[in-house]
């Protein structure tokens, strides 16, 4: 999309790049994502988290504590968020709205509103209203430099993901516990739209590539096969 924008002078800044991109992915691949991985493509910036609020599309960078390495494992267990669970849990999600009368669970402020649903509805709300409070928690946490925080956040975010949203899968569970189980590591969790696909972990600066050597190792001995992500 960049190149056809210089190619043809378009008018089109990035933040309308990054809806477009979402737009290809819901009608033509016909996975129903958000936006914030088309926001982080477009407008993300090397040493820097992007906070993007998906309400208004407000957003700003936020800068990530040089004492840390953000290293991506590849679980190598593909996903496919046309035709799997992507799709049934952004239902869910639309059916527990429905439910509790709100045109998104970005309404919900307590947890205890959503007790009257289903179980399998009612950990859908718990997992999104607490990972929302953690995304500013970890916001919070950038900004103060604070990675013990920031690695507890990762961590229970992994937790809520796997038991509440059931998007994990025992490969991507491993990964995530291997990566914990290195004494270096402040935390872990799945990243992406789940059912695969990788794990994100906080490093100390420098460390990456030996982290993650062990780590895949220990994977492969597992019967597994990964490969990293590492900063340069």
């Amino acid at each position: 999309m960049r190149a056809l924008r210089e190619a043809f002078a378009l008018g089109l800044d990035d933040a309308a790049l990054a809806l477009l991109g979402r737009d290809v992915e819901n009608d033509f691949v016909g996975a129903r994502v958000g936006v914030m991985d088309q926001f982080a493509a477009s407008l993300g910036r090397p040493g820097a988290a992007l906070f993007l609020d998906t309400a208004d599309l407000s957003h700003e960078l936020v800068v990530i504590p040089r004492q840390v390495d953000i290293v991506v494992v590849d679980s190598g267990v593909a996903h496919a968020h046309a035709s799997g669970g992507y799709n049934l849990r952004r239902a869910e999600c639309e059916e527990a709205c429905r439910l509790l009368g709100v045109g998104s669970l970005r309404e919900v402020s307590d947890v205890s509103g959503a007790d009257p649903l289903p179980d399998r509805l009612r950990r859908r709300v718990r997992h999104v209203v607490s990972e929302n409070a953690r995304v500013r928690d970890t916001v919070a946490a950038l900004r103060r430099g604070d990675v013990e925080l920031l690695g507890r956040l990762f961590n229970e975010s992994h937790a809520s993901q796997r038991q509440d949203y059931e998007v994990s899968a025992p490969e991507v569970d491993l990964l995530a516990d291997l990566l914990r189980r290195d004494g270096s590591v402040a935390g872990a969790r799945l990243t992406g739209g789940g059912f695969g696909g990788a794990v994100v972990a906080l490093v100390p600066s420098g460390e990456g590539k030996k982290v993650a050597s062990r780590v895949l190792r220990a994977y492969e001995r597992a019967g597994w096969h990964g490969r990293a992500i590492v900063p340069t």
